[in-house]
């Protein structure tokens, strides 16, 4: 792995944990020489991680529709800064570019993505690890919903089993790296 998406929110909510948690990846980030590929916003949490990472001159690749450039949410600081038409070619790319795919607390943009890196590992589309950085419990709540689909039938335990959760950025970037693709023939729920 050499470049990490990282979804995570246009704000840094209420709770300063979340901003520490975000630095505390992004320092870990650099211990290991990793590059960021984001939304390429400069509020909230991605403002703090891109700001930490280009402060340790580690590249930074942000990916951006024009509508955000045009209210002055871009970060021009970036290593390369990637504008492109719609919120889907953004999405797209950042997939295409990461080797693996870590969701920070956010909003409903950071659970779209989320799920779209779920749904594509499921179908094959991409083979590449993905993480909930469970900063204080945040995503306490969607692991519990998570499950409960599982023993409802509607989401194979193997593909929720591809899910690497953790409160520790350092256990997921090495589960990361360790990470082996599983293409599964058919995800009948059992």
């Amino acid at each position: 792995m050499k470049k990490i998406t990282v979804y995570c929110g246009s704000n840094k909510g209420k709770n300063p944990a979340y901003e520490q948690g975000v630095l505390a990846l992004a320092e870990e980030m650099i211990t290991r020489d990793l590059a960021l590929v984001y939304g390429a916003g400069n509020v909230g949490l991605m403002g703090v991680i891109a700001d930490a990472m280009l402060a340790a001159g580690k590249d930074v690749y942000g990916i951006i529709p024009q509508k955000l450039v045009d209210i002055e949410v871009a970060h021009i600081g970036c290593t390369e800064l990637t504008i492109v038409e719609t919120m889907r070619d953004r999405k797209w790319l950042m997939a295409e570019r990461g080797d693996g795919f870590i969701a920070m607390p956010g909003g409903i943009g950071t659970f779209e993505e989320l799920f779209e890196i779920m749904t594509l590992n499921q179908l094959a589309y991409i083979q590449k690890p993905l993480a909930l950085y469970n900063v204080n419990g945040y995503y306490d709540g969607l692991i519990a919903f998570l499950s409960h689909a599982t023993q409802e039938g509607f989401l194979h335990k193997a593909q929720l089993d591809l899910l690497i959760v953790s409160s520790d950025p350092v256990e997921i970037l090495d589960k990361m790296a360790g990470f082996e693709p599983k293409y599964i023939e058919k995800w009948e729920v059992k």
